[in-house]
């Protein structure tokens, strides 16, 4: 009988320790969550950022390349032809 009470103590404290086992991983996956929602939130105002940098010195970039086409323009039309030769070589192979 002593047998079977120490055997019955014995799965209640191995419940017990599973029930709080299975509370901390609980709280564990709700904080590892929060963290992946704030980090999720965090690459996307990075993203937007990098975005708004990019389209900006694209902008910028075209703008020097129409000024630089309105002050040469037979430069311009010399280098779009060598470019378009060279393409025209390499596409040949």
């Amino acid at each position: 009988m002593a047998e079977l009470k120490t055997a019955s103590a014995e799965s209640t404290a191995a419940r017990v320790k599973a029930d709080i086992a299975a509370d901390d991983l609980s709280a564990q996956v709700t904080a590892l969550r929060e963290d992946l929602s704030r980090l999720t939130d965090s690459v996307r105002a990075l993203g937007q950022g990098a975005k708004s940098v990019v389209t900006d010195e694209a902008s910028l970039m075209t703008e020097r390349l129409r000024d630089k086409v309105r002050e040469e323009p037979i430069m311009a039309l010399a280098v779009t032809a060598g470019v378009a030769y060279l393409f025209g070589m390499l596409s040949r192979r």
